[in-house]
């Protein structure tokens, strides 16, 4: 699955430089998640380094994103521009 930052989100400014797919950006109220780049760090970290940065723990998964890990690493070939092998 995709994630998503909730309304909790206080504006820390600190997810959105640790995102390696550039998905984290500030939107009209909160920072906000792009479903079609986040992969939940599959391909570059064990673990979602937005969720381990966030002061407030604001990052759920996204339920209207339903993905499998081999979703997301596909998604993660794709943003990389790397084949399947």
């Amino acid at each position: 699955m995709a994630l998503m930052i909730t309304d909790a989100c206080i504006n820390c400014d600190v997810c959105e430089p640790e995102c390696p797919n550039n998905a984290i950006s500030a939107g009209e109220e909160i920072y906000v998640i792009d479903p079609q780049r986040c992969t939940e760090c599959v391909g570059h970290h064990d673990k979602p380094q937005c969720v381990v940065v966030c002061p407030v723990d604001c990052i759920p998964l996204n339920p209207d994103f339903v993905e499998s890990k081999e979703d997301l690493h596909a998604k993660y070939l794709r943003l990389t521009a790397q084949t399947v092998a």
